[in-house]
């Protein structure tokens, strides 16, 4: 039988990355003469990959962003960003720990992103952290990024996994409608970066702490034994 698998966001999931993000936004954007942005601002911006990132930093400035205004400002972003990938960035308090117990009892993890994957591992490494993945899927890993099935049930399976007995953790609307579309049930972290509180999404269940996850999964497994 296929090991269960738990799936991760990683940027406002798994790993706290908003002032190296944000840090490359305001690069990219006083580079090509426009205003800095509230990093906090930038929250509410961020899951979609980098290019939507830059687009979202554009209108905020009042700039028509096609595709000719965002591509010199996403390759300065890719240039400031993969220098200065884990300045600030850390993992989410916890993470570790509940990482090492699923782990202990047979799970296998993988993450799954809308970063470029060509970041996300880089990024994995620089705080130690790839060890613990079975599978590492970007934005740019299959033809289509979340909300899209296609990355989730890749990752499950390049984990070794079974839908069937798989586990999305993520803290956006892209994050719980990808989960709903590869058909798994999903847990959804409060300290993430949503312009809405995750509560209202429609997630299986929230936690604000990472020593919530094993006990929140467990009670997934019962919910999925009642319906049955």
């Amino acid at each position: 039988m296929p090991q269960p698998v738990l799936v991760f966001d990683l940027d406002g999931t798994l790993i706290e990355t908003m002032g190296d993000l944000a840090a490359a936004l305001n690069f990219a954007l006083e580079d090509a003469g426009h205003k800095a942005i509230d990093p906090e601002r930038i929250r509410s911006m961020v899951g979609h990959g980098a290019r939507k990132l830059i687009e979202r930093g554009l209108e905020a400035n009042g700039v028509n962003a096609d595709d000719a205004t965002i591509d010199p400002l996403f390759d300065r972003f890719i240039e400031y960003y993969s220098a200065n990938i884990a300045v600030h960035s850390q993992p989410f308090p916890g993470i570790l720990e509940a990482i090492a117990r699923f782990r202990e009892e047979g799970w296998a993890c993988a993450v799954c992103t809308n970063k470029l994957e060509g970041l996300s591992r880089p990024l994995l490494d620089a705080l130690d952290m790839t060890k613990y993945f079975e599978a590492i899927v970007g934005g740019d890993t299959f033809d289509k990024p979340k909300p899209d099935a296609m990355p989730v049930l890749g990752a499950i399976e390049r984990a070794g996994g079974d839908p069937a007995r798989a586990v999305m953790v993520g803290d956006s609307r892209t994050d719980i409608d990808a989960a709903r579309a590869a058909g798994i049930p999903v847990v959804a972290v409060t300290f993430g970066y949503t312009p809405v509180h995750v509560s209202e999404l429609g997630p299986d269940k929230v936690i604000s702490h990472f020593d919530e996850l094993y006990d929140a999964v467990g009670s997934i497994g019962e919910m999925a034994a009642v319906d049955a």
